[in-house]
């Protein structure tokens, strides 16, 4: 680790075919798998403050313990050995090419010092303030009339749900999955359907506001349950085997029942949280049937979208303007026209 520069996640991105680059950050994923002549690879996944990188270790690479200021060859098949996720690796490699996509080969795995280096000082956060995304979230939970704002009020306060709401990640990999994730995600979503409301609301339909906002803050409350921060974002077995609609559903029931919220009320709220993916092979049982859950359904999935883009975008060279195909969403993304500024940007800007 000391022969080259340690770039960030997002420089390593950006390298061209045959670069080689040293990188440090926190594994987030690290599995094991066979080749074909059944030697051992691992999948991993690295990540830092600027974003995520996966990559391949091959059965030739060297392993190695940093620890004590000495350096030791380890075997990462030696189940009494350190154990790498959650911990901060040093990853030397180099950008390959694998049907026509870049693709990162790791050589050299350095376990370094954790206390020199440790975990949460790699760990990626949310580019909003702390003290903005719960001032905005307070604001939005005081727009809302009784009995929801009630409802919503000891649901995150008085249960105590609010100190990991507002640290959580709202997913693994794709967007928001970083420490603030789920809480800046879930303003986005009421904040954008909130905007959607009134301009339905300007064209005669019958859309309860209240009823948005207070299911896009919840939308996603089974995430609780589905991730953990240790201290980068995993899903737990739970969020495996059971999938956060489910215990987001369960979660509400059971504190509605413990509020008194009405039962309609409560079916409302739970009607857009089981439907908000929006299709049934995205994990909804039933898709959206009420404005409500419409208008929520399709923000989220806005927001994902636009979240996903930004990554996206943010890891090309400045050479390129698209993306390679994304299987997830079954196109390349492209860079875009510069955005021109608007004539009250520009007056703005002379003030």
């Amino acid at each position: 680790m000391k022969e080259k520069k340690n770039l960030t996640v997002r420089e390593v991105r950006q390298l061209p075919k045959d670069s080689s680059f040293s990188v440090l950050g926190v594994v987030s994923r690290l599995i094991r798998k066979k080749d074909r002549n059944d030697k051992p690879f691992w999948d991993i996944a690295l990540t830092d403050g600027s974003g995520e990188l996966e990559g391949k270790i091959w059965s030739n690479s060297n392993w190695w313990s940093l620890q004590g200021g000495e350096r030791f060859p380890i075997d990462p098949l030696d189940e009494k050995g350190p154990n790498f996720e959650g911990a901060t690796v040093g990853l030397q490699g180099k950008v390959v090419e694998f049907r026509d996509q870049a693709q990162y080969n790791f050589n050299d795995v350095y376990y370094v010092d954790q206390e020199k280096y440790p975990p949460h000082g790699f760990v990626r956060r949310s580019p909003l303030t702390d003290e903005r995304m719960e001032a905005d979230f307070r604001a939005l939970i005081a727009e809302v009339r009784d009995p929801l704002k009630t409802f919503l009020e000891n649901v995150f306060f008085k249960h105590g749900l609010w100190k990991e709401f507002k640290t959580w990640p709202a997913a693994v990999s794709l967007h928001h999955a970083y420490v603030g994730g789920l809480l800046e995600h879930s303003l986005s979503v009421a904040e954008g359907a909130r905007a959607l409301v009134e301009h339905y609301l300007s064209q005669g339909m019958t859309v309860d506001r209240d009823l948005v906002v207070a299911g896009a803050l919840l939308h996603d409350l089974g995430k609780l349950e589905a991730y953990a921060l240790t201290p980068v974002p995993q899903m737990t077995v739970q969020g495996n085997v059971l999938e956060h609609i489910v215990m987001g559903y369960h979660r509400l029931m059971t504190l509605a029942a413990q509020e008194g919220l009405d039962q309609n009320v409560a079916l409302a709220l739970g009607h857009i949280i089981v439907s908000h993916h929006g299709r049934r092979e995205y994990g909804s049982p039933v898709l959206p049937a009420t404005p409500e859950a419409m208008i929520v359904s399709a923000v989220d999935d806005l927001d994902f979208k636009l979240s996903f883009w930004r990554s996206q975008i943010e890891g090309l060279d400045a050479r390129h303007v698209l993306t390679d195909y994304l299987p997830l969403l079954e196109r390349r993304l492209w860079r875009g026209i510069a955005a021109v500024p608007s004539a009250s940007d520009t007056a703005a800007n002379e003030l």
